[in-house]
């Protein structure tokens, strides 16, 4: 009852995504808002029509939404007072699938030590687990479909983050050696991951550093 979901659609989100918000919403007793930003999405384009003339649609197009959306829920915290809380993870982090001053907009990030196949672990855990003092009803939680859909940041059509990023179990696996046990892109190399798919990723991790300064 502390928290507000906040739903902001675009053009590209499916109905998926908005109703298994909601059910989740319903689950967690949480309060819920949506705030649709195809308008606001629309006002961008008219202003940046004309430096963008010529150029195809893309990343900058993409980002925008998340900026937008970050930009609604900044404006909501400083009404209300509320803390928002970021939502990326550590693999999203690590590897610089994140967007400054979207996404990563908010006072607290509490996935961010969580790489996503722990995300994917603890939600079929607190699905299967309910322990005394534990907030929340018991059974599932998080519906399945969320767990089993293909995930996907919505910000074009068909986008899935296999678009840019390895399978996440491959990813994590790649980064828990990077970025916790510092080894070489020999290591993982010699574990059996393709060497080009190695360099691939260190050098994802190591661009987005700026980022996450």
């Amino acid at each position: 009852d502390h928290v507000t979901a906040v739903g902001m659609p675009s053009p590209y989100s499916s109905p998926g995504s908005i109703t298994d918000a909601k059910e989740l919403v319903v689950a967690l007793g949480c309060r819920w808002l949506e705030l649709g930003i195809e308008t606001i999405m629309n006002a961008f384009t008219d202003a940046l029509a004309e430096p963008f003339a010529g150029t195809d649609e893309g990343l900058a197009e993409e980002n925008i939404q998340s900026r937008i959306r970050g930009t609604l829920l900044m404006a909501l915290s400083n009404k209300l007072g509320d803390l928002v809380l970021a939502t990326g993870n550590k693999s999203e982090y690590a590897a610089g699938y994140t967007t400054l001053y979207g996404d990563m907009a908010g006072g607290f990030a509490p996935l961010k030590d969580v790489y996503k196949t722990v995300v994917y672990e603890l939600c079929d855990y607190r699905n299967s687990t309910h322990r005394a003092g534990w907030l929340g009803p018991t059974g599932v939680v998080i519906p399945q479909a969320i767990i089993d859909k293909p995930p996907s940041a919505e910000l074009r059509p068909d986008q899935r983050d296999t678009d840019s990023l390895p399978e996440y179990a491959t990813l994590d696996a790649i980064l828990q050696g990077y970025v916790e046990q510092y080894r070489s892109v020999d290591d993982p190399v010699a574990n059996g991951h393709d060497r080009d798919l190695v360099t691939r990723v260190t050098r994802m991790v190591d661009r987005a550093e700026y980022k996450r300064r």
